[in-house]
């Protein structure tokens, strides 16, 4: 790692609950690219400063993790058209003051079910910035028979309307993609350790997949494996959608070699 200077360029993340991931993977590409950037997580005490010290310092990008993808919405000069039609952000380019909004969540979902048959019947529990990110993925993918499973009746309610699918307060029976994206199974959360889903419904499932990546191997991930199921990590969403922000803020992609040292990187402290 590069010794810090007054020359170097910085992004950040900001989240409620900050790890060590995005930062191991964006600096581990900086020290491979020989490029005199360094990133750093913070967890903000007040949102609309943290986006204004953004703005005033010159920080070039700011990653954006629940629960503030759409708080951070008012804050931002623009939106891409995908953060728009979301209404969910979780990057930030910071060009010479003025900040633009984009959603690369979308990108990673989008890409990590891409190959999986678009017959299944989906259950997506949750309905926060990252449950909008992986419903318009669904959707762009080519998945029709897709059920919102909320508490908020309201927000799940509005979230499936938007796309054309349906709402349900419970887990319906024969969802073959069983998708989490809320904190649940999280560290250091309120659900830590807890499943999102039943032990029949991951049985009776084919795919589960869960967004949460810290730890590496929720309890949903692993009572997914235990019961012979394709899993899909939030390991794997969040390097899909680490390099592309990495893109957004140094105009460089990476190898594919460079980015697989990068994941390892990472992944060796979760």
């Amino acid at each position: 790692m590069a010794i810090l200077n007054k020359d170097m360029t910085l992004c950040i993340s900001l989240s409620e609950r900050p790890s060590n991931n995005g930062t191991r993977f964006h600096n581990h590409l900086y020290e491979q690219l020989e490029l005199n950037w360094i990133y750093k997580a913070f967890r903000p005490t007040d949102l609309r400063d943290a986006i204004a010290g953004v703005r005033g310092l010159g920080i070039r990008g700011c990653a954006v993790s629940m629960p503030h993808k759409e708080s951070v919405i008012e804050l931002v000069d623009h939106l891409t058209e995908s953060a728009a039609a979301i209404a969910s952000v979780n990057t930030i380019v910071n060009d010479d003051g003025v900040l633009t909004a984009y959603n690369t969540d979308f990108l990673a979902v989008a890409q990590l079910v891409q190959d999986l048959d678009t017959a299944l019947p989906v259950a997506v529990r949750g309905s926060g910035g990252m449950a909008k990110a992986t419903v318009a993925a669904l959707k762009s993918v080519g998945f029709a028979n897709v059920t919102v499973v909320a508490r908020n009746a309201e927000r799940g309610n509005a979230l499936a309307d938007q796309y054309g699918f349906a709402y349900s307060a419970e887990v319906p029976a024969g969802s073959g993609l069983l998708i989490n994206v809320t904190p649940v199974g999280m560290a250091g959360g309120d659900g830590e350790g807890q499943l999102s889903f039943t032990h029949e419904q991951i049985v009776a499932a084919s795919v589960v997949f869960d967004v949460v990546a810290m730890p590496a191997e929720t309890p949903l991930i692993e009572a997914g494996r235990a019961a012979g199921k394709r899993v899909i990590t939030g390991a794997e969403v969040q390097t899909i959608q680490a390099l592309e922000q990495f893109v957004l803020y140094t105009g460089i992609r990476p190898s594919e070699d460079q980015v697989a040292a990068a994941q390892d990187f990472m992944r060796a402290e979760a």
